[in-house]
Parts: structure tokens; sequence; C-alpha cells
């Protein structure tokens, strides 16, 4: 059996399979959401306390390693005067 890949059309960009810190904001937020709706069974709530414990604790790692070591600022393109 052969699998084909396919290639973006020109134009298009290949799906990212990058996992950022703003994809990780957002997975607290659902499981927030999704807590808050009930959404987990009571004998799954320790691993999922746990996990959004983890995630909370790198995420608010990440926020003061960037607040110590803010990214240099990039110069503003000359004004071109016409």
């Amino acid at each position: 059996m052969t699998e084909s890949v396919q290639q973006p059309a020109a134009g298009e960009q290949a799906p990212s399979n990058e996992l950022t810190i703003n994809d990780l904001n957002a997975m607290k937020v659902i499981i927030d959401i999704a807590s808050s709706r009930g959404a987990f069974k009571p004998n799954e709530m320790v691993a999922v306390g746990q996990t959004y414990t983890k995630l909370t604790t790198f995420l608010e790692s990440v926020a003061a390693q960037q607040a110590a070591n803010p990214a240099p600022a990039t110069p503003a393109a000359p004004a071109t005067g016409a």
C-alpha cells in the first residue's frame, strides 16, 4: 500500500505542526470552558487539574522570562519622501 502526500497548491501554505504559546493559552481556555460546563467526569478531574496546573505554571514561567528578557524592538523603516 502506498501513501500519497498532497502538496499545497501554488500560493497556499502547508499547515504548521508547531505548537505555540498562543496554542497553549487556547488550550488553557478550552480546559476552563469545558470544566465549567461539566465536560469532565469526577474521576477525570485529577488528571485534568494536574495538566491544567502544569500548563499554567509553564505559561507563567514563559511570561516571566519574556518580561525579564524583552525582545529587542525592530527599528522602524525610514520614511521615504515622495
